[in-house]
């Protein structure tokens, strides 16, 4: 940069040129004269002595910079009596830029702050649990030594009598061996320290030899010096002379060596594993087990999920050893931080599942055993969700499961016979047994669990309780009073007669199989159904089967987890705790888990959450290994048969629901159309699932649910089907009925009209042409034919021309002559016979 006067640095930087000689004397720099020049090393001595004034350090970088503007201006105003004023302005400006790393360094720090505050938080969580589990191993132990105390008190006396006398001796035994040993250390040390002396060179008797330990290597690969030091410091000072260094020559060695062998690692492979994690934990590149794995004739990326037996087969072709872990080795080992079960067993209620047919009246009985009306509220007067009820009854307390009865929540029943004591077969009197029933019954079969009959509408005049008798003895149901094994009641659910019966040999059978589970301790069970109600977030309903379930445990359910903030009975009433064989509805669980997940507390929420993401990160791995499983050839194959396929996304109120709809609708699949629910849960019809059904072409079902303002909006300008269903026949019927509309339509032929040739007449214009006469049906100038001698065809094709007399006529009726010339075919003799068809489609139906 050229060199400026005082003058113009004072006016570039905005200060007057007394004040700058002042600053540049105070630098050390002499400038006598305001036009006197200054070269930029005297600036920058002069930019360094300012920032010393300040407080900087001038090799630090500032952190902001303010600048200072200011301009003058005039203004001139002119007057009530015309004189012109000229008035001076003078405008100021200041602005302050600050460095950009200043903020993001004091963002940093916020967030630092706000990370250490949320760390205080859950340490203090932990610590409040440690102090419960303190408190409960104080008084576990408070027992345990109020047992021992005396017994103790009496060893202790034993034992200080046998530890004085112990102790006497040993200090007897000790303070011998300590004399005689300084007497022989003595002893030792001045034959040493003449030893020493001798060995010593003249005029050098306080050298002290340096040893070398030529085999002696430390961790950094280099020999260590061993210094004769035992010459004790009081003979250093009687000596009074410093010792004399000697130099050794050592031979420098590295402390690393290449392994002559190739390492041998033992790689643990989960499931399934990405390619780049396979190659970390092999420590190769992911490039080399690509290669290895395209000579296998697999192609592969780096983030390509492979499964289990390819991951083993590579690691095998690498030379490194392969570990296969199982599918439930973290979960097992997260969860063996979970309580121990505490107390004895106590007397429980029996869970009693109720099973039948549509309309054999399951509902109805339970209505008057609790006293309430639940079948009206169900649509079309089935039930559609499995129903726990805790029920304090004369005899004693029963928790009933009322299962649903259609054909498609087969599973859903299956589920309820899983956790049930004793299952109730009601059979309408009426009726008799019907394909559900025997459904049923192998349900309890598999689950090996007693059944107790209920022949319910006795008071029907057309009850026939012997011929349901007959029918459940051919499926090895046979009464007490023939000599079997199940209990038979008559009931009626409309007058009451024979619950009390029913009751009293329910309790009775219970009381045969001795039910009995720990009341203390962590809670375990099963989900029976769970759903998200608006305004109280995730519900579900648990079954407890042993422990004590409590407002405030935390609740791993499926891959759901939660903290249980408030719990409620089937009457809505809200409880604090739910012991064995009482249901509860759970309020606080992360989402929806799908009904017969296992429910079971645990201590530790952090365990909780990490066998959650576990479990839901294993089963995205399992949907995507699906995904990838579909191949190019399939892809050809669906295009070349024209195979259609009919999108469906499904939500639902409760998740058992949403479960048997996309059960019995992917049921409904044939050859030429595929049924695929895309998506499946519970929950309102919000834009998202809109969005998603347009992205896939489907069929939205809102299963008692409805769309909110949003999503019917965006179902309008989408032009997205949307069907609304609160019976579950209603929705099966719809798409089947949709399904046939896909089917293609079959084409069939019909024979419309048959032709005899009575003589062949020849034209050098057209040809062959057969004289013929119409004896059955009609004959159409645009319908195919076929030409048959002796009932055998030999011409397939289309009529040329077709005449009466010698007009052109496009049809000819049965008993009428007429001339037909046949298309590219002239070979036609009289007595053959000429078929006209024509091709009708037909649509089909499943």
């Amino acid at each position: 940069m050229a060199q400026v006067t005082v003058r113009q640095l004072a006016e570039v930087v905005g200060t007057p040129v007394d004040r700058l000689l002042t600053q540049l004397a105070e630098a050390g720099i002499q400038v006598g004269d305001p036009d006197a020049s200054i070269s930029d090393d005297q600036k920058m001595q002069l930019l360094t002595h300012l920032r010393h004034s300040h407080g900087e350090d001038s090799s630090a970088e500032p952190r902001k910079i303010t600048l200072k503007r200011r301009s003058v201006s005039e203004i001139k105003l002119t007057g009530n009596q015309g004189r012109a004023k000229t008035v001076s302005v003078e405008v100021r400006k200041k602005r302050t830029y600050v460095k950009r790393s200043a903020v993001i360094e004091e963002e940093t720090k916020r967030r630092a702050e706000e990370d250490a505050v949320r760390q205080a938080e859950l340490a203090q969580q932990h610590a409040e649990e440690a102090v419960r589990e303190a408190a409960r191993a104080e008084k576990q132990a408070a027992e345990d030594a109020k047992r021992q105390a005396e017994e103790q008190e009496r060893k202790l006396r034993h034992d200080e009598e046998a530890k004085r006398k112990q102790e006497q001796e040993s200090h007897a035994r000790a303070d011998a061996e300590r004399r005689r040993a300084e007497s022989d250390a003595r002893r030792e040390a001045d034959e040493e320290d003449r030893r020493m002396r001798a060995a010593l060179p003249k005029g050098k008797p306080g050298a002290a030899p340096v040893v070398a330990a030529p085999d002696t290597h430390t961790r950094y690969g280099r020999a260590e010096l061993h210094v004769a030091h035992e010459i004790s410091s009081k003979r250093k000072k009687k000596q009074g002379k410093t010792r004399t260094a000697v130099n050794v020559q050592l031979e420098a060695k590295h402390g690393f060596e290449k392994p002559v062998a190739p390492q041998v690692r033992e790689v643990a492979i989960p499931e399934t594993i990405t390619v780049g994690e396979l190659a970390a934990r092999m420590a190769v590149k992911a490039n080399e087990v690509i290669k290895v794995m395209m000579g296998m004739g697999a192609m592969a990326t780096i983030n390509q999920i492979i499964d289990q037996e390819t991951a083993a087969i590579v690691v095998d072709e690498m030379g490194h050893k392969a570990k296969l872990l199982k599918e439930s080795d973290l979960e097992d080992q997260v969860l063996q931080t979970k309580p121990e079960e505490q107390g004895e067993e106590v007397t429980r209620a029996p869970v009693v599942t109720v099973m039948g047919h549509v309309d054999h009246g399951k509902t109805s009985l339970l209505d008057y055993i609790r006293k309430t009306r639940v079948a009206a509220r169900e649509a079309g007067g089935i039930t559609q969700h499995i129903g726990a009820y805790h029920v304090q009854t004369p005899k004693g307390a029963i928790t009933f499961l009322d299962t649903p009865g259609h054909a498609a929540f087969t599973a859903m029943r299956a589920r309820g016979a899983k956790v049930t004591d004793i299952v109730v077969l009601v059979v309408a009197a009426d009726d008799g047994v019907m394909p559900q029933t025997v459904e049923a019954i192998n349900h309890a079969r598999a689950a090996e669990v007693p059944i107790v009959v209920a022949l319910t509408k006795s008071d029907k005049p057309e009850a026939d309780f012997d011929r349901v008798r007959n029918g459940l003895s051919q499926h090895q149901i046979i009464p007490e009073e023939w000599g079997g094994e199940n209990i038979f009641v008559q009931v009626s659910a409309k007058t009451g007669a024979g619950v009390d019966k029913l009751l009293d040999s329910i309790l009775v059978q219970a009381e045969v199989m001795e039910l009995k589970a720990v009341a203390d301790g962590p809670a375990t069970g099963f989900v029976l159904e769970s759903s998200l109600e608006k305004g109280r977030g995730v519900v579900a309903t648990v079954l407890v089967q042993k422990g004590k379930l409590k407002a405030g445990d935390i609740l791993l359910a499926g891959h759901e987890f939660g903290r249980v903030r408030a719990m409620f009975d089937e009457a809505g009433e809200r409880i604090e705790e739910a012991g064995p064989s009482m249901p509860a509805l759970v309020l606080g669980l992360s989402g929806t888990p799908n009904a017969g997940d296992e429910a079971q507390v645990v201590t530790d929420e952090r365990k909780a959450r990490e066998v959650a993401l576990y479990r839901q990160g294993k089963f995205r791995d399992v949907k995507l290994a699906r995904a990838q499983g579909v191949k190019l050839d399939d892809v050809f194959q669906q295009l070349a048969d024209g195979q259609k396929s009919l999108n469906l996304l499904i939500k639902s109120d409760v998740q058992g629901s949403a479960e048997a709809l996309r059960d019995a609708l992917s049921q409904l699949s044939t050859d030429e159309v595929k049924v695929k629910v895309i998506a499946s849960s519970v929950g309102g019809i919000t834009e998202s699932d809109v969005n998603l059904a347009a992205a896939s072409k489907a069929v939205i079902i809102g299963f008692n649910v409805r769309a909110d303002a949003g999503a019917r909006r965006l179902v309008a300008e989408a032009g997205v089907d949307m069907r609304y269903y609160s019976v579950i026949y209603e929705a099966i019927d719809d798409v089947k009925k949709a399904i046939t509309g896909m089917l293609s339509p079959e084409m069939r032929e019909q024979i419309v009209g048959l032709a005899e040739v009575r003589d062949v007449f020849r034209s050098s214009k057209i040809g062959a042409i057969a004289g013929c006469l119409v004896v059955e049906g009609y004959v159409k100038r645009n319908n195919p034919i076929r030409v048959l001698r002796e009932n055998v065809v030999i011409f397939q094709g289309a009529l040329e021309s077709l005449r009466r007399f010698k007009d052109d006529v496009n049809e000819v009726r049965a008993g009428t002559e007429c001339g037909i010339g046949v298309k590219d075919y002239n070979d036609v003799k009289p007595g053959d016979m000429i078929e006209c068809y024509e091709r009708v489609e037909v649509a089909r139906t499943l």
